[in-house]
């Protein structure tokens, strides 16, 4: 082999190298970075990772909602009317947070599954609702009617 031949292949294998760690790089930024969505069925079936930042949405449960003596941080439950979960927030919640309403939280679960939110949103009118949380509330809906069905032969 020459020693132009070699330079250029050198040349090459350094290329290819680089862009190897400029993708490798990229995949990590964007794995540590994603946030997936949970219901409270599949965080109470242990499906969610514990420690890793993601979302649960649901329907705040009525009458679940306690502040605690600080006056910033509250507990309250969410379900998707086949499983409920408590979350825990400490801050200011949105205006339109009350109790009966669908809502999506960002946090981290904990190994005593208590979810521990850094942001709560709140729907902004009466007609939306978060498509996660709608889709969610329509598949349990769906499963506990398919589960209710009377056989009349």
């Amino acid at each position: 082999m020459t020693p132009k031949r070699k330079k250029r292949l050198m040349l090459i294998a350094l290329m290819v190298a680089g862009v190897a760690i400029a993708a490798g790089f990229a995949l990590k930024a964007f794995n540590e970075n994603l946030m997936f969505f949970y219901t409270p069925s599949a965080v109470a079936a242990g499906e969610a990772p514990v420690n890793h930042p993601i979302r649960v949405g649901g329907l705040v449960t009525t009458g679940s909602m306690k502040r605690q003596e600080d006056g910033l941080t509250v507990r309250f439950d969410i379900t998707d009317n086949a499983k409920t979960i408590t979350i825990q927030y400490t801050g200011i919640l949105p205006d339109l947070f009350r109790e009966g309403q669908g809502i999506v939280a960002l946090g981290e679960l904990g190994k005593d599954q208590l979810f521990v939110a850094s942001e709560v949103l709140a729907k902004h009118d009466e007609n939306y609702m978060p498509p996660e949380v709608a889709d969610a509330l329509k598949k349990t809906h769906d499963e506990g009617t398919a589960g209710s069905a009377v056989n009349t032969d």
